[in-house]
């Protein structure tokens, strides 16, 4: 990048907000994502969407990539500047500006970071869902680029199903607004839902109108146990069935359980296939209700052992348990892929036991936990990425993995998004038809191809991409 416009970026946003040193290049050369990284030009970090606007223009005409990010916690490469240019630090605009408790809205900056929202509205009796497992660090604006999922996803939804309206800049430096407080809203073609989950490859928001709920009364936690996957996944199919709608649904297979339970001390038993962990919220009676239905089901339907929480603590306690899944996988190899595919719920035990078929076939370490209720699994790879053979043979479980999800009617992504790490499969899913109509709606939005370059609708990119060394 010319020394120029580094200098009228600088001009812009003033020198605390421009950062160029080789350190801090390199603090924004990776993200998540394991294995990957590539260094920007520059590091800008904007106060204003007049700022931010100034600088889009700027990027435009001189056709410099631009990548918005949050706090970097995605696992799809979604962030790395795989053709350098300027990454765009958002975690400036990080005010909660209101708590409409009269519309059940609040609008937020896209740098607040989703655990301080949740404590926010929840002292003012409300409940925004949506619940990733990077929510103590990650950013509001990273959740809905990347239309983060959660736990709560089987009862509440996930990102998408929150956002209501939003601020936007395109890189031509327009500033643009979309949808609102409206709950029903259907004037002309929704840009709100197609900016959500755009991975900033369209355009940066700045701001952003969420709808809440009122908070749960009540919630209560059991755990069920189970000797075979399969008696796992039909009891989530029965409890559905059943007309129960579990707040979270979450599974964990017989590798994860000793992992968590080496790290959480719960004492949980090494012997059992599979472990569900189901959480129920609402008002008082029907939560009861329902735990006791649940537990009835799980029993006839196989399980070896149920256990409802005594306390809300004791419930805290498991479901925190099972939110240190991966930070416990980490501790035992150099390098920790989380992936995720999603596929119907009916075909959880055959997908899981898919996953170990491919695991064993390339010699190869995949622990699986995830999303019971929505299908949603989080297959995780523990290796080493400094030895090159053995990445090689996580890279072809993993395509194998894809396609197996694809052919039992499922997904390449049901969380995590696309970024660079699902690049070549998304062909798949979405059909030769689909990659160019998304590639005509992306050249509308960003005719110089300037926004996040690389990423999802990518058929290639000059890529400045470094293999971790050690």
């Amino acid at each position: 990048m010319k020394a120029e416009v580094v200098e009228n970026i600088t001009e812009i946003v003033g020198r605390e907000g421009v950062l160029t040193t080789p350190n801090s290049l390199y603090a924004y050369s990776f993200d998540a994502t394991p294995i990957l990284r590539a260094n920007p030009d520059v590091v800008v970090i904007p106060r204003t969407t007049e700022q931010l606007a100034q600088v889009l223009r700027l990027a435009d005409a001189h056709k410099i990539p631009v990548i918005p990010r949050g706090s970097g916690t995605n696992l799809a490469g979604g962030t790395i500047p795989v053709e350098g240019g300027i990454v765009l630090n958002m975690t400036r605009f990080n005010q909660i500006y209101e708590i409409d408790e009269k519309n059940l809205t609040v609008t937020v900056g896209p740098g607040v970071i989703t655990a301080d929202l949740h404590k926010a509205v929840e002292a003012a009796g409300l409940f925004y869902p949506p619940d990733p497992g990077s929510q103590r660090i990650s950013t509001i604006g990273g959740n809905v680029a990347q239309c983060a999922g959660g736990m709560r996803g089987l009862k509440y939804g996930v990102t998408k199903d929150y956002v209501l309206g939003l601020e936007y800049v395109l890189p031509s430096g327009q500033v643009l607004r979309a949808g609102g407080k409206n709950y029903k809203d259907v004037a002309g073609y929704d840009l709100t839902r197609l900016l959500v989950g755009s991975e900033g490859t369209l355009a940066v928001i700045t701001e952003l109108t969420l709808k809440l709920l009122p908070l749960p009364e009540t919630k209560r936690t059991l755990v069920v146990f189970c000797e075979q996957m399969v008696d796992a996944a039909r009891i989530v199919e029965r409890t559905v069935a059943d007309k129960i709608i579990p707040a979270t649904m979450e599974f964990l297979d017989q590798a994860t359980m000793r992992v968590v339970d080496e790290f959480s001390h719960l004492g949980l038993p090494r012997d059992v296939a599979a472990m569900l962990l189901i959480e129920q919220d609402g008002p008082e009676q029907q939560v009861a209700r329902d735990i006791d239905r649940i537990a009835q089901i799980a029993r006839k339907e196989g399980a070896v052992d149920v256990q409802v929480a005594k306390t809300p603590e004791e419930g805290a306690k498991l479901m925190a348990a099972r939110r240190s899944a991966l930070a416990a996988l980490s501790r035992l190899r150099p390098t920790t892929i989380l992936e995720d595919a999603t596929v119907p719920r009916a075909r959880l035990a055959d997908m899981v036991e898919a996953v170990d078929r491919i695991a064993d076939k390339y010699q190869v370490q995949i622990c699986t936990f995830g999303h019971a209720g929505d299908g949603n699994l989080h297959p995780t790879c523990l290796t080493d990425e400094r030895d090159r053979e053995e990445i090689n043979r996580v890279e072809q479980a993993f395509e194998e993995i894809f396609q197996t999800a694809l052919e039992l009617g499922g997904t390449i992504t049901g969380e995590h998004g696309v970024g660079m790490a699902k690049l070549k499969y998304l062909p798949q899913r979405v059909g030769e038809g689909g990659m160019e109509l998304m590639q005509a709606i992306k050249r509308a939005f960003d005719p110089n191809g300037i926004m996040n370059p690389g990423k999802v609708v990518a058929r290639s990119a000059r890529q400045r991409i470094v293999v971790n060394q050690p």
